[in-house]
């Protein structure tokens, strides 16, 4: 059994935090920016807390299906974020690559993989949903900055997608890389910690791990794909 985190606990989590935003307050290195991000994060996972409780207690596809295309609509819009003066033209395509890819891996995990009954079971569609599409996020924002980039330089196109896709793969690559050596990824130590067998819990993470570079490589191949012929 997990034990709980009370909030005088959960303070003590806060101690590095500030320390990293006095050194960047300190250095003039945008520690307004951090604290911002912190703090959002700090009232999107409270607020989502409450929300998942509702959610799960609802047992309504309709709105599990509003939150996925929520998270879907976020993911797309922030994965443009480097690129704030091409944001509006290039959402369409990142949309379309993070809903078509994202989607269908999720779809293929929760029911091929896990068999999750009834389909629209919200407490394996939103936690993997926001995995799956904030990988794609990840890889579709890297691709971008760095196909732009090398375009801009007058590098090839074709050989600015194949630099954009490798750039998009180095976390998730790293990861795997790492992955038992370094580190005990969050869905593995939540099982190991929930009483789980660590050999259970080893074919989870391998799920994980599977569907994140799934979705990484082929988001930020269709991105690309989709950028190139704009620009043909």
């Amino acid at each position: 059994m997990i034990p709980e985190i009370t909030l005088p606990a959960l303070s003590v989590a806060f101690v590095p935090v500030a320390l990293v935003i006095a050194v960047l307050y300190a250095w003039s290195a945008g520690a307004a920016t951090s604290l911002y991000a912190v703090s959002r994060m700090l009232l999107q996972l409270v607020l989502v807390g409450y929300l998942l409780t509702f959610i799960f207690d609802s047992d309504s596809s309709v709105l599990v299906a509003a939150v996925l295309a929520v998270m879907l609509a976020a993911a797309s819009w922030i994965a443009l974020r480097p690129l704030a003066a091409r944001r509006r033209s290039l959402l369409p395509a990142a949309l379309l690559a993070i809903a078509v890819v994202g989607t269908t891996i999720l779809l293929l995990i929760t029911q091929w993989v896990l068999s999750v009954e009834p389909w629209y079971e919200a407490r394996y569609l939103l936690p993997l949903g926001g995995m799956i599409y904030a990988g794609c996020m990840n890889a579709v924002s890297l691709a971008a900055e760095r196909y732009f980039a090398e375009c801009g330089a007058g590098i090839d196109p074709i050989a600015a997608r194949r630099t954009a896709l490798q750039a998009a793969l180095i976390p998730i690559v790293n990861s795997l890389f790492a992955v038992g050596l370094v580190s005990l990824p969050g869905m593995m130590t939540g099982q190991i910690l929930s009483g789980t067998s660590p050999l259970v819990a080893a074919r989870y993470q391998i799920v994980v791990m599977c569907m994140l570079f799934g979705a990484s490589g082929l988001s930020a191949a269709l991105f690309l794909l989709l950028c190139k012929r704009r620009h043909e």
